[in-house]
């Protein structure tokens, strides 16, 4: 199996001399086109790869190249009619989506990407190509005079390869160092120069099928398959992509676009594509970011919320209780009476039903500003503010609440409650002052005892 891993620059290297001594049809059909094939079958076969999805999109899109190649090859000897270019124009386009997708899980297959590093990657990779498209490409694209289709086509394949160069270099500068991430962005790189070079020959009139430029796709091909033999992590630390990069690249597409409505002959229309795509993505990102920040405070509410009352729990009155050492007031310790039996006797679907009538008496009884939260099982805890005369007055209250039964499936359940009063004096054992007051009225049946 390993033998894959050599067979594609095995090829490469032996193409040289054959192209050398020997032309026509069948060596440039075959010869060329299986160091390309080569190279799918040692992505395929590659064992190092942990996403189900990175093989068979990459393969797919050197797969696509390849059968583009072929017919191009067949075309170019007059063995085909000449409108089959348009197709294989179509499979070299085809290796493009794949790419984006499959290269950026090859890179990330050991550590998953969060759907906003994606995002991330893709406005950085687009609002570059942004640049790229307007200042770099516009002064060597050549004019067609109207021909829209090579138009089209002399325009898509350089922005293509920006698109994709920007993107595989930002993802894998977001991922850290590997080797293969250094192999996948040097094909890339090396795909996207022979593209360039290919249109500026093209330009020139001085391309030739079948020359040695053709093979700068081939030595792609086999630099991202050999990346896909070597590890995609040799640094577990990874930052994302810098927030200064992204505001950069929306402010790039936003000025680019304005400049363009300002002075459209001054720009190249097609600009219009990654620039707006760069914007799309930045809404996107945003909405996502604060759905992300949304969850996260609902995560935040629940894991301080008791889920069967919906009061806060025992970690929010902890932190609250480090809030309230500086005001005057008190922690109350409510432990009710009678409870275990309900449970025994009725089941623990009414004994939870008796908890939550007791929380809505308890919430009534209490003044506003106060905070009532259930510790767990049948305990209570309030901070309240006032004298100790007023906070007296308001553990009575919460004790006459329960003076009088539940009604559960037509039963009729009584329920008492033992209180804790611990006043706020500033010191630190507040909530062990109220344990113990707490259990003391229990004890001794006083119903209420202030300590």
């Amino acid at each position: 199996m390993r033998v894959l891993r050599f067979l594609p620059p095995a090829l490469l290297a032996i193409q040289i001399p054959i192209h050398s001594f020997m032309d026509g049809l069948w060596v440039d059909l075959i010869a060329f086109n299986c160091v390309a094939i080569a190279a799918l079958l040692s992505v395929l076969l590659a064992p190092r790869i942990n996403n189900k999805w990175a093989q068979p999109l990459t393969g797919l899109a050197i797969g696509s190249w390849s059968i583009g190649s072929i017919v191009a090859t067949v075309t170019s000897y007059d063995v085909i009619p000449a409108a089959f270019d348009y197709a294989s124009d179509c499979l070299y386009l085809l290796f493009y989506p794949f790419a984006l997708l499959g290269l950026q899980l090859l890179i990330s297959s050991q550590q998953k990407l969060t759907v906003l590093e994606i995002v991330d990657a893709s406005i950085v990779g687009l609002g570059l190509s942004t640049l790229g498209s307007a200042f770099a490409l516009h002064p060597v694209l050549p004019h067609f005079d109207g021909d829209f289709n090579q138009s089209f086509l002399a325009i898509i394949y350089p922005v293509a390869d920006l698109v994709l160069l920007c993107f595989i270099i930002a993802t894998v500068t977001m991922q850290g160092f590997s080797g293969r991430g250094f192999y996948l962005a040097a094909g890339v790189a090396v795909y996207a120069a022979t593209d360039f070079l290919f249109l500026w020959q093209s330009i020139n009139l001085s391309y030739v099928f079948g020359s040695l430029i053709d093979y700068g796709w081939l030595l792609a091909f086999a630099l991202i398959a050999e990346s896909c033999w070597h590890s995609s992590t040799d640094n577990k630390s990874r930052g994302g992509v810098s927030p200064v990069l992204i505001t950069i690249s929306v402010f790039l597409s936003a000025t680019l676009l304005a400049l363009l409505a300002i002075a459209p002959d001054n720009f190249p229309h097609f600009i219009l594509i990654p620039a707006i795509g760069t914007l799309a993505l930045a809404f996107i990102r945003m909405s996502i970011a604060l759905n992300q920040a949304r969850n996260i405070g609902h995560e935040r509410i629940l894991a301080r919320t008791d889920e069967l009352t919906m009061l806060p729990n025992r970690r929010r009155l902890i932190s609250e209780i480090q809030n309230f050492a500086t005001r005057p007031g008190s922690l109350l310790l409510l432990d009710l009476d009678g409870f275990k039996p309900v449970n025994d006797t009725f089941g623990h679907e009414a004994g939870d039903r008796v908890l939550q009538q007791v929380a809505q008496r308890f919430t009534r009884a209490l003044p506003s500003g106060s905070l009532l939260a259930r510790l767990g099982g049948d305990e209570f805890g309030v901070l309240v503010d006032g004298s100790q005369t007023t906070v007296m007055e308001i553990a009575l209250a919460l004790r006459g609440t329960l003076s009088y039964p539940f009604l559960i499936d037509g039963h009729e359940i009584s329920i008492g409650v033992s209180i804790g009063i611990a006043d706020n004096d500033g010191a630190d054992d507040l909530l062990l002052r109220a344990d113990n007051a707490m259990y003391a009225a229990k004890r001794q049946a006083l119903g209420v005892c202030q300590l």
